[in-house]
């Protein structure tokens, strides 16, 4: 899963002019994080992230699609947003962990990802002391067991803002 980045904070358009089949350009990804993930619009419920996901370039979506449908496997009662560019999932109104698309691969990060057992390996940069998480450059590199069990440590320990009592 490693990876050299580039270090310019450019937009590089995928599939420049295609649309997909739901009429929509994808979107632009960056590539560096640096903020927002995508220009995706902040909107809660499961529509907007499904139009998110839609609207990513290969493979990103065929990885975002997987981490959405073990979501919803690991978590039946599972509650979706879009927020800064990238897909929140969360229960009992605390978010858990999110998926952003990027050039290249997407980040799978948790929230509160120091907490969970295997620590995830990655430290992304701007989402908090305590934010871990991986980098998925292929379907091939989802090792679904181990993501489902993150993802369900996860679910026991939403973020719902403000210091922790």
């Amino acid at each position: 899963m490693t990876r050299s980045t580039h270090p310019s904070t450019k937009h590089v358009a995928s599939r420049q002019g295609k649309k997909t089949a739901q009429g929509k350009t994808p979107v632009k990804l960056l590539v560096a994080m640096t903020g927002k993930a995508s220009p995706a619009k902040a909107a809660t419920g499961a529509e907007p992230v499904f139009a998110y996901i839609a609207s990513l370039p290969q493979p990103q979506r065929g990885i975002a699609e997987r981490i959405d449908a073990l979501a919803t496997k690991s978590l039946p009662d599972i509650q979706r947003a879009v927020k800064w560019g990238m897909a929140y999932y969360g229960v009992d109104g605390g978010w858990c962990f999110c998926s952003g698309a990027f050039v290249g691969h997407v980040k799978l990060m948790f929230i509160r990802g120091t907490e969970i057992k295997p620590e995830p390996p990655v430290t992304p940069i701007g989402m908090g002391k305590s934010t871990r998480g991986v980098e998925l450059a292929s379907v091939d590199d989802i090792d679904e067991r181990q993501l489902a069990l993150w993802i369900e440590q996860a679910a026991t320990m939403p973020f719902v803002g403000g210091k922790k009592r």
